[in-house]
């Protein structure tokens, strides 16, 4: 029987896109084990960086200088904390998470050697393997073995939970009175968390949390009863989150008394109002809204100039300039570091975030609004104390360099205003 040319050219053309098909799974596949084999790469680089900067038995009396680290259980290597910013700033990683990947490297080489060389032949991927260093990085060195044993051969399809399971099975085996601890310590889990940092561009902030059994009856009997006041034209769902709003603010005769704080800054020829307590921008309606609600306390404060060059004779910053360099930059000038500059109300009775860190260090460079940024305190004691620098560069943000001569930018959040435009609305 023969083929028309139709039907020929119809199978050249489907079998053209079969090869085609083919060619971009086996390339896509080809990808995924090239991204494997470096994973693999990048945590043998990181051991042999902590190899380079041994550190010693870790001092925990040095308060402010610079320390030598554990990043991992008991048994492995510490290393030079000095050394951790660059190697995560070399990766692309923020200090934190720089520290975490070294620790888990020299987790998996020393404590858990059985799982490091599946690792290395490529049997475990990278990401699981961190996950039990992780949870061994508590366990006493004859535990850690224990896991080892007994996850190495599976970790490439054991689940989370599995690892968590042996991991408190060797605890209690090797380490009763530590597991004993931390069965009383988890009865305290417990919390309540209102996530300030990360609001939806329209407003809205995420809330969870844990509670005893018979609070969380309790609060939901008060919901629900407050939620039955509301209009009822509203969604149940609207009407829930608005009594959890209203909860604890009765004046005592039946009103309604609400006090929020709201840091709100409004720029020259800006369309929205940022709103620093939540890291959002909203509409002026939407401001105004909540001002409006019935109960709410609205206070203004002044304008501070945030070009203003402010100073002291003093090595330490007056509350105007930190709360001038806060509005300024925002954040912690190092790369990749978003701790907030400023305390503000989402982190009432917490500390200030970050230290007002000079430039030119003190008295060679004035305490001045030029000479000063926030950083926070890890940041802050690399500058001063393990070799690192940065330049204020107009258009591109902080310059800095590393003990070895490498740069990296911080961009600016936000440019400097052209004029005075930093309000504080309450």
């Amino acid at each position: 029987m023969t083929s028309t040319a139709t039907e020929l050219g119809t199978d050249t053309s489907e079998l053209a896109a079969a090869v085609s098909a083919e060619s971009v799974l086996t390339a896509a596949a080809a990808t995924r084990e090239a991204i494997a084999d470096l994973e693999v790469q990048q945590l043998i680089q990181a051991c042999d960086w902590v190899a380079l900067h041994p550190g010693e038995e870790v001092d925990t009396s040095i308060e402010f200088g610079m320390r030598d680290l554990q990043i991992a259980g008991d048994g492995a290597p510490t290393v030079d904390e000095a050394a951790v910013a660059e190697f995560a700033l070399a990766v692309g990683k923020t200090t934190d998470a720089g520290r975490l990947f070294l620790g888990d490297a020299v987790e998996l080489q020393y404590r858990l050697p059985k799982l490091w060389a599946r690792v290395v032949a490529g049997e475990v991927a990278v990401w699981k393997a961190r996950k039990v260093a992780q949870a061994t990085t508590s366990l006493p060195v004859d535990a850690a073995a224990t896991v080892d044993v007994r996850l190495a051969w599976c970790a490439h399809r054991c689940s989370f939970a599995e690892i968590e399971r042996q991991v408190e099975k060797a605890r209690a085996e090797h380490d009763p009175d530590a597991a004993e601890e931390l069965r009383v310590t988890a009865l305290e889990k417990r919390r309540f968390d209102i996530d300030l940092d990360h609001a939806t561009p329209d407003g809205l902030v995420h809330v969870e949390g844990e509670l005893d059994a018979a609070d969380a009856v309790a609060l939901e009997a008060q919901i629900k009863a407050k939620a039955a006041t509301l209009d009822l034209d509203l969604p149940l769902d609207v009407r829930r989150s608005m009594a959890v709003g209203l909860l604890g603010t009765s004046d005592g005769e039946g009103g309604q008394v609400r006090e929020i704080v709201v840091y709100a800054h409004v720029r020259p020829g800006q369309a929205t109002v940022d709103v620093e307590t939540t890291r959002s921008s909203i509409t002026p309606e939407h401001l105004k809204d909540w001002c409006q609600q019935a109960g709410t306390k609205v206070t203004v404060r002044p304008v501070i100039d945030l070009n203003a060059e402010l100073s002291t004779e003093c090595y330490r910053p007056t509350e105007l300039m930190k709360e001038q360099i806060g509005l300024r930059d925002r954040q912690c000038c190092f790369p990749g570091c978003t701790r907030p500059a400023r305390t503000g109300p989402a982190r009432t009775g917490r500390a200030r975030t970050t230290d007002a860190e000079h430039q030119v260090p003190w008295p060679e460079g004035p305490t001045a609004s030029s000479n000063l940024a926030p950083a926070c305190r890890t940041h802050h004691r690399l500058k001063t104390h393990a070799g690192w620098d940065y330049q204020r560069t107009p258009g591109i943000g902080f310059v800095w360099s590393t003990p070895m001569g490498r740069t990296h930018v911080s961009p600016f959040v936000t440019e400097p205003p052209p004029e005075p435009a930093a309000r504080h609305t309450r």
